[in-house]
């Protein structure tokens, strides 16, 4: 069972925008920390941002005043606004779910993915 589902991908021109959706399921949310994740071609995957439960957010010096992240832990959803997107910011977008140990059990997911592509 996958926990997160990813939506709003699409191809976009540089200078435009998208806004990526995930929505959770099977999960205490708001006991998770929230985050996106991308991996370009031949790259690793990288941080984009991460929020909290209270909504504290981090994101990667790359996005940082393009990027908006945002949950609703009541619809168990979290966000991603990308702003003025460039053409390095094509990759596949995770979203992850990520709890820490709790015991002797990890609890950290991860969804299957969402293409972003910006043409220049």
């Amino acid at each position: 069972q996958v926990p997160l589902v990813e939506s709003g991908g699409g191809l976009v021109q540089s200078g435009g925008s998208l806004r990526l959706s995930c929505a959770a399921s099977g999960i205490t949310f708001s006991r998770y920390v929230m985050g996106w994740y991308r991996q370009a071609p031949g790259k690793q995957r990288e941080l984009v941002a991460t929020i909290t439960s209270p909504g504290n957010p981090t994101y990667a010096d790359s996005v940082k005043g393009r990027f908006t992240i945002s949950r609703d832990n009541a619809k168990m959803t979290v966000y991603l606004q990308m702003n003025n997107l460039k053409p390095e910011d094509t990759a596949v977008y995770y979203c992850n779910a990520d709890r820490g140990l709790v015991g002797s059990t990890l609890y950290d997911y991860w969804g299957q993915g969402t293409q972003v592509t910006v043409s220049s």
